[in-house]
């Protein structure tokens, strides 16, 4: 045989040079001793153009000398206060180079600065990007407004790259043609900098055209005012006065917004043209005093308590539809560059793996005489879906029966068969993948799926294995129940949840009601209490961590439902968005009470702990709100790591089809959870089932980590908030007796006095209207009610009818009181 000459190994190749020079760079010691070296010469940079400003003129003669001798020759003294340095750096920075605007440089060494010692900067990108351009244009404007006296002080106002620019424009272009130049470009990048640039030129330009149109009216008005006038003065003295028919002026409030009380004197509203026919139908409803002359001329005013249906419905109240974010009409969504793309180094499956897989699946069901026609591969950010056809006549139970043999020969973490997959005649094998991908909110918020979604509350949780990113509505669901155990990502899907919300709906559509048992998961968002937290009127703390403020918070949410249910009532509509939708277009009247409902999401984190805790006193309104509160647009998520059938009762799974199961440890607790096993394979980290109506998804959960939340947050934390936070309708504890405090007036409801006051000035002794006013519960205000008939203030109930008003006025009821 012949000797087979063994190779050499080869000797590994020598990184590259660039390598060997970049990696001491990446020792964030260096990087600190960095940001401290830009620091320093940003304020030395910053002292020395001062500085020169002074002193640049005594110093340019030496300036002028060969560099060499200028750095190396000691007898050369200059008078900048930073020495020879800081006038040879102020020189070639503001004369050679970019002139005054080189002050910009200060504040973009200095920011870099603070970026590499660890401070993190907003926008640090686009400041970077909008500083150079605003080098070059302040630059170039410098040079073109101090271009006819530049030669006669020291200093170059636009530095010699201005100087080269505004000379090459004007020679090619003229003056006029450079300031064309200067002023597009000027707002060109005022446009790209401001969203809000543009429009608000507009407006200014139109509201100084409505003004000067109003000042042109209201002269001609003058002028055919005093015409009116001599003509009317040989008229009969018992008229009361005359108006030309393209002029009259009726006395009625205006209230554009709504969100104001409408005062009940005579209020005015001038040009508003009334067809004489229109005039006549509303003599019944208004106080009108009009006399009619033989010229036709006419004066009216017209007397009004008020914005009747009536006058809304005929059009005299303007018709513009209601803004809700007016309030906060500057508001900004939270940027897109708050988030980490923590997908950038990922790791694809790579086609050595997948063969391998394939093989594997195809040989072990071989091994038990399993034939298969087809087998095709998905790749997802976690796991890859198997698609096998079976043979005909192969029972899919048998390939149910080898989920344990198939892991084992793959040696994977968990597999997971789907048999058959739905809507497809295949059956599904899911394999982990040896490198699990990072999904990162950011690829999540910025996808088009998310950013185009109608949704009415649109949440983004991730992707699913198909790589599609998927997005939900939880006013369609309409409750979420998240569990799962300790470790496996329930923290990150709620700030997921809570973070796709913020980045689409404003503050005044969208309250949170957060309650967090353990008093550190949710508290990042307390910063957010003026913006999107609702609490109780008397609460100090927006997140709610005592399990006494729980029950009362819970129990209030049910008298804001029953409150909404009552508005929805009265509007005749069926759910949250038809009710808002007939507001916007002000076809309610905010003086019977009705206003603006935002949407409510309830977040429970650690549901086990308040079972525990409390029992019944939470599950009862939770159970409540879960049955009813879906048409007022009250909707709760609610997690647990603990997904016992003690803690996640019947009551509970009946009212929340929409469920989310992370990596449980056993089969009882998925079959809790989802009615179906299937969580005790998921590899965690952020996998999970979506269950909506028995239908399972799989779905790896986007990371957000906790300083990306605090940056969110902060962001919106920094601009213009509401007063206070949305106040939710008080609760006052039940009494322990049955008979309540109704029977026993010598211990009476703190809103006795003023429900007593009400029900005697508007003599309507009516249960809905203390609820109405007082935002109560139907059974709290039913006890007054029964006080005030103990007290002799009402009569007895008489069915559906309100009761009758015993007490006359005012002064008889403080005599009782």
């Amino acid at each position: 045989m012949a000797k087979v000459k063994k190779r050499k190994a080869k000797k590994p190749v020598k990184d590259n040079i660039l390598d060997d020079f970049i990696s001491p760079l990446r020792d964030e010691r260096i990087i600190k001793i960095l940001g401290i070296v830009l620091i320093s010469f940003s304020i030395l940079l910053i002292i020395s153009f001062i500085s020169f400003f002074f002193t640049g003129g005594i110093d340019q003669s030496k300036l002028d000398m060969d560099a060499a001798e200028y750095i190396m020759n000691s007898n050369v003294v200059v008078n900048n206060v930073v020495g020879k340095f800081g006038a040879y750096i102020s020189e070639l920075f503001i004369n050679k180079g970019f002139g005054i605007a080189s002050f910009i440089f200060v504040y973009l060494f200095f920011i870099i600065g603070l970026q590499l010692l660890g401070f993190k900067q907003e926008r640090l990108k686009r400041n970077i990007v909008m500083s150079f351009v605003a080098i070059l244009w302040f630059s170039f404007c410098f040079a073109y407004v101090f271009d006819s006296f530049s030669s006669e002080i020291f200093v170059f106002p636009g530095g010699s790259y201005g100087y080269f620019i505004q000379k090459w424009t004007t020679s090619l272009m003229g003056s006029i043609g450079t300031f064309v130049l200067v002023f597009v470009s000027f707002i060109s990048i005022m446009t790209f900098s401001f969203k809000s640039f543009l429009p608000s030129v507009m407006q200014f330009f139109n509201s100084s055209k409505r003004n000067f149109d109003t000042q042109v009216m209201d002269r001609m008005r003058n002028n055919s005012t005093k015409q009116d006038v001599s003509m009317s003065d040989d008229s009969d003295d018992d008229f009361i006065g005359s108006i030309s028919h393209s002029e009259q002026e009726i006395e009625m409030p205006i209230n554009r917004d709504f969100d104001t009380c409408i005062d009940e004197n005579e209020f005015d509203l001038n040009n508003v043209e009334l067809d004489l026919e229109i005039n006549h139908k509303l003599t019944d409803d208004l106080t009108t005093e009009s006399q009619i002359n033989g010229s036709d001329n006419i004066e009216m005013t017209i007397k009004n308590e008020g914005i009747t249906d009536e006058l809304v419905n005929k059009n005299i109240v303007p018709q513009d539809d209601f803004d809700p974010t007016l309030e906060l009409s500057s508001f900004r969504f939270p940027e897109i560059d708050l988030l980490e793309a923590h997908d950038a180094n990922n790791t694809k499956v790579s086609s050595v793996e997948l063969s391998a897989n394939k093989n594997k699946i195809v040989e072990t069901l071989s091994n038990y005489k399993i034939d298969i026609v087809k087998i095709m591969a998905t790749i997802g950010p976690t796991v890859t879906l198997y698609e096998i056809v079976p043979a005909p006549g192969v029972r899919i139970s048998k390939i149910k029966n080898l989920e344990d043999d198939i892991a084992l020969s793959l040696s994977a973490l968990g597999i997971r068969i789907i048999a058959p997959i739905p809507g497809k005649g295949t059956v599904g094998i899911e394999v982990p993948n040896l490198n699990p991908e990072i999904v990162s909110m950011r690829s999540i918020i910025a996808s088009k799926v998310f950013q185009e979604s109608k949704y009415d509350l649109p949440i983004a949780l991730g992707k699913t294995i198909s790589n599609e990113t998927f997005t939900f509505d939880l006013a369609k669901m309409p409750h979420l129940l998240v569990a799962g155990a300790t470790g496996q990502g329930k923290s990150v899907g709620l700030n997921a949840v809570i973070t796709s919300l913020l980045y689409k709906k404003h503050p005044s559509q969208l309250k949170f009601v957060m309650v967090d048992p353990k008093k550190v998961e949710l508290s990042i968002y307390s910063v957010l209490e003026k913006f999107y937290l609702a609490k109780l009127p008397d609460a100090e703390d927006p997140i709610i961590t005592d399990v006494g403020k729980v029950v009362a918070t819970l129990n209030s949410i049910c008298i804001e439902m029953d409150n909404r249910y009552d508005l929805l009532k009265e509007a005749h509509v069926r759910n949250l968005k038809e009710y808002n939708t007939k507001f916007v277009k002000r076809k309610l009247n905010p003086e019977k009470g009705h206003k603006y409902l935002p949407y409510i999401v309830v977040v429970v984190d650690e549901f086990a702990d308040l079972i525990m805790t409390a029992g019944k006193e939470v599950e009862q309104p939770i159970a409540r709100i879960a049955q009813l509160a879906r048409a007022v647009g009250i909707h709760m998520i609610i997690a647990t790591q603990r997904p016992s059938t003690n803690i996640i009762t019947g009551i509970i799974k009946a009212n929340f089809p929409a469920r989310i199961a992370f990596k449980v440890a056993s089969m009882i607790d998925s079959r809790t959870i989802l009615d179906t096993p299937g969580a005790n394979q998921l590899i965690g980290r952020g996998d999970m089932l979506f269950s909506v109506n028995s239908n399972l998804t799989r779905v790896q959960c986007a990371f957000v980590d906790t300083p990306e939340v605090d940056s969110i947050t902060r962001y919106i934390y920094n601009q213009k908030s509401y007063d206070s936070a949305f106040l939710l309708p008080e609760y006052v504890a039940e009494a322990s007796s049955s008979d309540g405090i109704g029977a026993d007036t010598g211990v009476k409801d703190p809103m006795f006095t003023d429900a007593a006051r009400l029900i005697v000035s508007t003599q309507q002794g009516s249960t809905s209207s203390i609820q109405r006013r007082f935002s109560l519960g139907y059974n709290r205000a039913g006890r007054i009610m029964d006080q005030l008939e103990a007290a002799g203030i009402v009569g007895p109930s008489e069915g559906s009818k309100a009761r009758k008003v015993l007490v006359p006025d005012e002064y008889s009821l403080e005599q009782i009181l």
